[in-house]
């Protein structure tokens, strides 16, 4: 009733980059970029990207890889992302990176991957950082180390990157990279949790019902596994079944119960199963 799980995200976050230089012409091209007009903002990137613009070339590569007044073309959007992040681009590095991590346009290459996730996180790239502890914690283009996994999760996390904030969270709960702690698995997840990320809000409910690293608060508990159960999280529904079956932060309510096992037993979920049908049996 009570599991927690570790899930890492590898997620091509690619966006059109903001920190433009002074040419009067790439502005030119963010503004069409932005009104919809793509073939305008297409040319106008390349002009400057052929004469070495590092912004123009990472935006170049961005419309490739979406596909956007061109055909999508993933080895043409790594051809100019290379460009830029030769250059030192982080966003360019980092979405070079994703490019090798998933192979897209060009043959999937771990060891490249964590190369250019590097670079980026070591300018303070949040998303790179993430990505960097997620290759640590897989053993994945990089040696397993756990300790290097939590040191990058930590650097994205206090930047306020949600996912991070979660797998940290998750590091001390498990004793991962860090020494067991569960008032900071707590402190990591509430961050994570309050910024939206559903996970984090099922594993803070999980924190409250146990009384894990905070007092034994049910009213919480469900607060937070409301939240998640109702995005549609099979286990959620079923622990906010529990708590309505025995009273737990809610007036006892054997419908509710019901109605929640129902929507986590039709997701497959073996424990809201067997006590959806202890609740038909019992009447």
């Amino acid at each position: 009733m009570t599991n927690r799980f570790l899930i890492f995200i590898v997620s091509a976050s690619l966006m059109l980059g903001s920190g433009f230089s002074c040419s009067e012409t790439v502005e030119h091209g963010f503004e069409a970029y932005k009104r919809g007009d793509f073939s305008n903002a297409l040319r106008i990137f390349r002009l400057a990207a052929e004469q070495g613009d590092s912004t123009a070339q990472y935006n170049l590569g961005v419309m490739h890889y979406y596909g956007q007044g061109v055909p999508q073309d993933f080895r043409e959007a790594v051809k100019w992302y290379r460009k830029s992040a030769k250059q030192g681009l982080s966003t360019a590095q980092y979405n070079l990176g994703v490019s090798y991590d998933n192979g897209q346009g060009v043959p999937q290459d771990f060891k490249e991957a964590v190369k250019w996730y590097r670079k980026s996180a070591e300018q303070g790239y949040s998303i790179a950082q993430y990505n960097l502890g997620v290759s640590y914690s897989y053993g994945q283009g990089v040696p397993h180390y756990l300790k290097e996994a939590v040191k990058w999760y930590r650097k994205s996390a206090e930047q306020g990157l949600s996912e991070a904030q979660y797998n940290l969270g998750v590091s001390y709960d498990y004793g991962q990279g860090v020494p067991q702690d569960f008032k900071e698995a707590v402190k990591w997840y509430r961050k994570s949790a309050e910024q939206g990320y559903s996970i984090a809000q099922y594993n803070l409910g999980v924190s409250y019902h146990n009384g894990q690293g905070v007092p034994q608060d049910y009213k919480k508990a469900v607060k937070w596994y409301r939240m998640r159960a109702e995005q549609g999280y099979p286990d959620a529904q079923s622990n906010l079944g529990v708590m309505y079956e025995n009273g737990h932060g809610v007036p006892q309510a054997y419908k509710e119960a019901v109605k929640w096992y129902r929507l986590s037993a039709e997701q497959g979920n073996s424990v809201a199963q067997y006590n959806l049908g202890v609740m038909y049996h019992n009447g």
